[in-house]
């Protein structure tokens, strides 16, 4: 799948964690803030992916909720869709999420969400993109790449994170649309220096007092293109955790025989 718009936190479920940039920063590079996502931006995350997803939802008991899911990818043009089955359990088997994201910028993205007890397919609307999928800490928004050109980049500094540099980059939405959207007023990510992949992210919501905190494991190489094969995402009112999801990826293969057909309402209502 080709990348047009960055995510800011760059979820499996649209597999927007994939990243490979065929170089590497410089010290005499000397990059900006917005030169660094542009780069992030230029990867190549794979085209006609098959992946299995295991989605873990966490209280703040630490009750736990597992839920086994089905992902396909493929581009069209400069677009990208994406469809997701779930597996199980038995109370969420068969629901299914389609996306549309556009790379036209005055295009809003589609979305879909199928509700099998109900027999009805539900567009989710941009008002109701901030709002929370399948109970889980990411947002219909987070399932979207959002687009450079409605955020204002800083460059904080440079850390280390797991034995590899990163730059610390602050990311402010312009465009109150945006903001309204997503849901976030503010977003600080980090960026691998070596393969330019963000490997961690923090974003303040709009209303109320909490965080989110993203962070991704076991990067590997699957037919060149760089994957992230856990992603956790963490919901904080100050030192207390409200909620944890965790996102782990397998079975992740590209250029599968699959084809537009197979992104449509009708299919995600007929299901797998």
């Amino acid at each position: 799948m080709r990348a047009k718009r960055t995510s800011l936190f760059l979820t499996l479920t649209l597999f927007s964690v994939t990243c490979l940039w065929l170089g590497s920063a410089t010290a005499e590079e000397k990059l900006t803030a917005r030169q660094i996502m542009e780069k992030v931006d230029a990867r190549d995350d794979g085209d006609r992916m098959v992946s299995d997803m295991e989605m873990t939802l966490i209280d703040k008991n630490g009750n736990q909720r597992v839920r086994q899911m089905r992902t396909f990818g493929m581009d069209k043009g400069k677009d990208d869709f994406s469809l997701m089955f779930f597996l199980a359990p038995a109370d969420v088997k068969n629901t299914g999420f389609l996306t549309y994201d556009y790379d036209d910028d005055t295009k809003d993205d589609d979305q879909w969400l199928y509700l099998p007890a109900l027999k009805k397919t539900k567009r989710i609307a941009s008002s109701n993109k901030s709002d929370s999928f399948m109970g889980s800490d990411f947002t219909y928004a987070d399932m979207t790449k959002r687009n450079l050109a409605y955020y204002e980049y800083k460059l904080m500094g440079e850390k280390e994170i797991d034995g590899h540099k990163v730059w610390q980059i602050e990311s402010i939405p312009t465009n109150p649309k945006e903001i309204e959207e997503t849901g976030y007023s503010k977003s600080i990510v980090f960026v691998r220096q070596d393969n330019f992949t963000v490997v961690r992210g923090v974003s303040w919501l709009k209303k109320g007092d909490r965080l989110k905190y993203i962070d991704t494991k076991e990067w590997q190489q699957v037919d060149g293109i760089w994957i992230a094969l856990e992603v956790t995402m963490v919901t904080k009112k100050g030192e207390d955790v409200v909620h944890k999801t965790i996102l782990r990826n397998s079975n992740i293969k590209f250029n599968q025989d699959i084809g537009e057909d197979l992104f449509t309402v009708r299919q995600l209502e007929k299901g797998l």
